[in-house]
């Protein structure tokens, strides 16, 4: 017994090490893919969707506490892999204390109202949008920001716009890409697909639709709001948030190159129309398939109730087989 005990004492620090390296590297991934598109506003460079945010809060949600080293240790490296380690100055382990602490309160905030990964109800949803990304996301834009202004990077003035970019980016990290892990995650080999043909019109039309609305001259982007709805009602969380996904990104792209309906437009004129753009999508497909789903969840546990009180009511009725009528004579007694 003494040697099993052994192994599996040596074994736990070896499986939390490969944890946090993992962690690591998926935020270290992350942050490089997040920064091939950038953006400026008030002579600041930011990401529009910040992937690293979503990643840490989909890794506390599934690992637990335990998984902020490894969030740190990610943070860290983004950070070092921007500036030189000699340039590596004191405010910099701020930033990272920043990006840290923000998924933490995020997770805390997501456990104390009894999230459910699956997302399979309209409360967690709603307590995503607004615990884990706009509540929670304000810390790392607050300290990220005011550093930048102590460290005289950016001017006073330029706090508010450059904090509410900041802010944004990283909310929509959280948005698109923790509801994406989460539903990865939970996902089980083989899937089936019983409405394939339908699934195949539906990419096939936004593969065309939304290249279109994201690069025409003309303001097309309302056209991926009906591709949403029906990717929402008829394949529920996975079809929103690939689509979602998707047009994220191809606006996104859109939007720092300048094309489009991004075309002559100020920095921040496409910070703005591109972050509403980002956001209100996110939103209308991670709470309608929300709503879908519980109603489906709804309707399932009455059907399965129903179906419990009809094998009630025929056992029932074979344990107590119904009374014999009375015979004739007794009637014309009475």
């Amino acid at each position: 017994m003494a040697p099993v005990v052994g192994t599996r004492e040596l074994s736990r620090p070896a499986v939390v090490a490969l944890q946090t390296l993992a962690i690591a590297a998926c935020y270290f991934g992350a942050g490089r893919l997040g920064l091939l598109r950038r953006l400026s506003v008030e002579s600041a460079v930011f990401t529009p969707i910040w992937p690293p945010t979503g990643v840490a809060v989909a890794a506390l949600l599934l690992l637990g506490i335990s998984s902020w080293l490894g969030i740190a240790l990610g943070a860290l490296l983004v950070v070092l892999s921007l500036s030189s380690f000699s340039s590596f100055q004191a405010s910099a382990v701020g930033i990272v204390a920043g990006n840290t602490v923000a998924p933490i309160c995020a997770y805390l905030l997501l456990r104390g109202v009894r999230f459910r990964s699956d997302l399979s109800r309209l409360r967690d949803g709603l307590a995503l949008v607004f615990l884990a990304a706009l509540a929670s996301m304000m810390i790392s834009a607050t300290v990220d920001v005011a550093l930048l202004v102590a460290t005289d990077k950016l001017a006073p003035d330029g706090f508010w716009p450059v904090w509410l970019a900041w802010w944004v980016g990283d909310a929509m990290g959280v948005l698109i890409v923790t509801p994406v892990i989460l539903m990865l995650y939970a996902a089980r080999a083989p899937v089936r697909l019983s409405r394939w043909k339908e699934a195949a019109v539906l990419l096939v039309v936004a593969c065309v639709m939304v290249p279109l609305a994201t690069r025409s001259s003309i303001s097309l982007l309302f056209l991926i709001y009906p591709l949403l709805i029906w990717a929402a009602l008829r394949f529920e969380l996975p079809g929103s948030l690939v689509c979602a996904l998707f047009a994220s990104v191809m606006a996104t792209v859109a939007a720092t190159e300048g094309v489009g309906p991004f075309d002559r437009l100020s920095h921040t004129e496409v910070m703005i129309k591109l972050q509403a753009f980002n956001g209100t999508m996110a939103l209308t497909a991670l709470l309608l398939s929300a709503v879908i789903t519980e109603q489906r969840n709804t309707r399932r546990s009455v059907e399965l109730a129903c179906q419990e009180l009809v094998q009630v009511l025929e056992h029932l009725t074979a344990g107590n087989p119904s009374p014999r009528p009375p015979p004739p004579e007794a009637d014309e007694r009475r």
